[in-house]
């Protein structure tokens, strides 16, 4: 199961329709909050994909990167953004991949799937 956080839901319907055809069972939500309460269940999730901005005043999606590895130090954390990939270095968690949007379907389903056979074959922020 890969949880999908993403606000706007074109993106989601997007992200989610390329994971299931990649394979994969999909849960997705639209924000940081409603991400946090399913991440409260232990080994429900085997990655985590999420948008960084999530709406104005809205838990982020650093701090569901963040709330994802408290949870299991392990769990592959994708990041999507069209405006913050700079911050990444700083604000992601290690062993984390970011894609920019806009991307290829099958960029996510790619992403996914390498963090799942090799987590320790991504770059660490700032690498």
């Amino acid at each position: 199961m890969v949880l999908v956080v993403e606000d706007e839901p074109m993106i989601q319907s997007l992200v989610q329709e390329a994971l299931e055809e990649g394979g994969f069972q999909v849960e997705a939500v639209a924000s940081g909050e409603d991400a946090e309460k399913l991440l409260a269940q232990p080994d429900r999730f085997r990655a985590v994909i999420t948008d960084v901005n999530l709406g104005r005043d809205r838990m982020d999606g650093w701090d569901v990167g963040r709330l994802a590895r408290e949870t299991d130090p392990s769990l592959p954390v994708i990041y999507m953004t069209g405006d913050s990939a700079a911050e990444w270095a700083s604000r992601g968690v290690p062993n984390s991949l970011l894609i920019t949007k806009p991307f290829a379907p099958s960029q996510v389903v790619s992403a996914v799937a390498q963090l799942l056979n090799n987590p320790t074959a991504s770059l660490p922020p700032g690498a």
